[in-house]
């Protein structure tokens, strides 16, 4: 069972990863290929972290939450349920578009769609992060202190 820390390492891992990716994803930096073939792969250990982080929740947090017994608890999973399909179908989309064919020469758009990922991304953590988490210490499912 994933712990509070564990979900705050998670997000904290996560975000790292997105500074970091917005911090070689320029143009400039892009057009030299060593640094677009770092900023694929980086982009490829998001997805991958991304797909763990949600699968994680999925098996480990979501059934827990389907069958509480406050409506509340119940709705909240079921809305962090919904806002996942999206995210994994962008996410999904958008590596068979820019990464699966080891193509270096990453355009206007690429970059645009990619600050677009980060930004969906950066929300959901954030949602995460204040409405979820808090709900899992309530309920008691998560302990609020760090041991």
């Amino acid at each position: 069972m994933q712990t509070l820390d564990g979900y705050r390492n998670s997000h904290t891992e996560l975000r790292q990863m997105i500074d970091q990716l917005r911090s070689i994803m320029t143009v400039d930096l892009l057009k030299i290929r060593p640094n677009a073939k770092v900023a694929r792969k980086l982009m490829c250990d998001l997805s991958q972290k991304v797909k763990e982080h949600l699968a994680e929740e999925d098996r480990q947090l979501y059934p827990s939450l389907l069958i509480h017994e406050d409506p509340k608890v119940k709705s909240i999973a079921w809305g962090f349920i919904s806002g996942e399909k999206p995210l994994r179908r962008t996410f999904d989309e958008y590596h068979k578009k820019w990464l699966k064919d080891c193509n270096f020469d990453f355009s206007d758009d690429f970059l645009q769609e990619t600050d677009e990922i980060f930004d969906m991304l950066i929300y959901r953590i954030d949602r995460e992060e204040q409405v979820l988490l808090p709900k899992l210490v309530e309920i008691g499912m998560l302990a609020s202190q760090r041991i």
